[in-house]
């Protein structure tokens, strides 16, 4: 499962709204669990793939350097890594999964229609090798503490596990 809050989820989506109809492109920071990932920071990316911005991505390595550095301050890891889908459906491509490789890590897509964020889904990159990698579908759970109850009804709308954080 990837946790994460109702800001960073409007974050990640504003981010393939803005870039349309290029696809956009970041990296989520936080901690990793038994009960699954959770993001505590969602840092934008440029996306450099100049040839074909419209339908790939990627993330150059200094910004993954820096991200990583920035975490490990703060006493957190690459958990994560999010793009959007161009009048595309919220699914990995062929081209996804080959370029995916970080193990344990959520890879989360944004489809967006015509300018407007839609659908928003994560997956699970398991396995520890590449002949044995695989992607799992992965719940969202959107944390709406503190968020007024039309935002939550409208993030229900949108096909995602919304369920208010623990308050202990």
């Amino acid at each position: 499962m990837l946790r994460l809050t109702f800001a960073d989820y409007e974050s990640l989506r504003a981010h393939g709204e803005e870039t349309y109809p290029h696809e956009c492109c970041g990296i989520l920071l936080g901690n990793n669990d038994s009960a699954g990932n959770s993001v505590k920071q969602v840092i934008r990316a440029g996306n450099t793939r100049s040839d074909s911005a419209h339908n790939r991505y990627h993330i150059a390595p200094e910004e993954l350097i820096r991200a990583q550095r920035e975490g490990r301050k703060a006493g957190l890891d690459i958990i994560g890594f999010y793009h959007s889908h161009p009048d595309h459906p919220a699914r990995w491509s062929q081209t996804d999964f080959e370029e995916a490789h970080w193990f344990g890590c959520s890879y989360v897509i944004t489809a967006i229609e015509q300018g407007q964020a839609r659908i928003t889904n994560s997956f699970l990159l398991k396995g520890t090798s590449e002949d044995e990698k695989a992607f799992e579908d992965e719940a969202l759970e959107i944390d709406v503490t503190g968020v007024e109850e039309n935002v939550a009804s409208h993030a229900a709308k949108m096909s995602v596990d919304v369920r208010e954080g623990d308050k202990t």
